[in-house]
């Protein structure tokens, strides 16, 4: 029987513990957007890269708009360098549901998935966002339109990308998370591979700025590759499932044939 603290918990106990939890991913974070505001000024220059290439400088249309999008890029960095514990803290939240011998891969758990977060923020600043940026604003100069982008736009637009790559990038480790809890199985993960890939292609189609394949594939390529990863981990840490134990042999009967 599995050593669980799960059933000990009642369903208010799982919502403080939540409250809990993010709680103390909120500080870290907040230490980590004190901690990024030291280099925020490098930051805004990276991101206004692809911009400075093709000469079109970005623009702020209220005097608090450049304020507030510096501040805001502070705040995703923070969240960045405070990843490793919030990480940690959505592990202390799931440790519960798991074997005891399980809550030992704390450490792999957090190192693993704050790496694939930056690894995924990282593929979409330096391959996927400068060619769309590039994309989109050649495709409008070609149309006649002349570019005058809003700092606050121009920085929403990076960072929702950065965002959704680095969670994107952490699907090996939800595989795993969800196999241990015993919610999915490599066989099912297997079985359904087909259907993952349809469904890494619809995800790069909703997440890539741009229409075209070449990006598109960028985006599912990763996906599916990191999809076959997340098995490999399930099959390697995921539950086991129980072996049916065998059913007794009836006894023979004694003195048969006697009277």
């Amino acid at each position: 029987m599995a050593e669980t603290d799960d059933a000990k918990m009642s369903f208010f106990d799982h919502l403080a513990e939540l409250r809990t939890r993010i709680v103390w991913s909120l500080v870290p974070a907040g230490i980590g957007l004190v901690i990024a505001l030291y280099f925020t000024d490098r930051i805004m220059v990276f991101l206004q890269r692809p911009l400075a290439k093709l000469k079109t400088p970005p623009v702020f249309l209220t005097p608090t708009e450049y304020f507030w999008t510096y501040m805001k890029v502070a705040m995703i960095a923070g969240l960045f360098v405070a990843m490793p514990v919030v990480l940690w803290n959505v592990w202390a939240f799931v440790a519960p549901g798991l074997h005891k011998h399980e809550r030992k891969y704390a450490a792999p758990f957090v190192i693993i998935g704050s790496f694939l977060f930056i690894l995924g923020g990282a593929f979409a600043l330096l391959v996927v966002i400068p060619f769309a940026v590039q994309f989109l604003i050649n495709f409008g100069v070609e149309k006649g339109a002349q570019p005058m982008i809003s700092i606050a736009s121009y920085t929403d637009f990076i960072l929702k990308f950065t965002l959704a790559f680095g969670l994107v990038f952490e699907l090996p480790v939800i595989i795993t998370l969800l196999s241990m809890l015993g919610i999915v199985t490599p066989q099912f993960l297997s079985k359904n591979r087909k259907y993952a890939i349809l469904i890494n292609f619809i995800i790069a189609a909703v997440l890539t700025p741009t229409p075209d394949a070449i990006n598109q594939s960028l985006m599912a390529g990763p996906l599916i590759i990191l999809y076959e990863v997340g098995i490999i981990a399930a099959r390697i840490f995921g539950k086991r499932a129980a072996k049916p134990s065998a059913a007794p042999e009836p006894a023979a009967a004694d003195g048969a044939g006697t009277a």
